[in-house]
């Protein structure tokens, strides 16, 4: 059987397999922004805070993949838990990061300006540097999106769904029949599926950050 036989045959289930590759990534990339975010909102005043944030968010994206999965599934098992702990983990360094450097780098007399009109510290945050910092905090996000569309797929050695199971499939029965459909489907997949995500950031900064700074 070709590969295009091969995926006319399992359309379905290679549907099935993108839906839950991409649902399984951008949960995972919106918790770890809910995360990053807090982290940098909780330590953008302090250098020392920033650097202790970042360096610990660099050293869990040093850890290997499987040693990571092997040290959390004996902790939340086989299954999704264990590939959505995992995954938000190494999501946090790009947004974290760029929550602090957006942040930082909003201009202390726009909030000067701020105070003055009567906004609390809250509504500052909130308000103008949060906002200001947006394209900072999206661009990380877009980053860990990339980042853990290819993580996802090594996922699978906990049970994760996605097409990871395509992939370790064929590369487990390496010689057999349709091994090699299997594991280039799965990675052409999640190739496409990168791509598409990265599309829709492209048409999310679009409508969200103004020309001004896009430009």
């Amino acid at each position: 059987m070709n590969l295009f036989d091969y995926i006319s045959d399992r359309a379905s289930k290679l549907w099935l397999e993108a839906y839950l590759h991409t649902s399984m990534v951008v949960q995972c990339t919106i918790l770890a922004a809910v995360l990053g975010v807090l982290i940098g909102v909780a330590v953008y005043r302090s250098p020392i805070g920033s650097a202790v944030a970042t360096a610990l968010a660099s050293t869990i994206l040093t850890v290997p993949s499987f040693a990571l999965l092997g040290l959390l599934i004996p902790i939340s098992g086989l299954g999704p838990t264990t590939a959505v702990i995992a995954l938000v983990l190494y999501g946090l360094l790009p947004i974290v990061r760029n929550t602090i450097v957006g942040l930082d780098g909003v201009d202390p007399a726009v909030t000067d300006a701020a105070r003055g009109i009567g906004m609390s510290r809250f509504g500052v945050l909130t308000r103008v540097e949060l906002r200001l910092a947006w394209p900072a905090i999206l661009t990380g996000m877009r980053v860990a999106t990339q980042m853990l569309m290819g993580i996802a797929v090594i996922a699978a050695y906990a049970k994760g769904p996605g097409f990871g199971a395509e992939v370790f499939s064929g590369l487990t029965n390496a010689g057999s029949t349709n091994s090699l459909n299997q594991a280039v489907t799965g990675t052409v997949g999640v190739v496409i599926l990168a791509l598409l995500l990265d599309g829709v950031y492209v048409l999310i900064k679009r409508l969200t950050v103004s020309r001004g700074v896009r430009g």
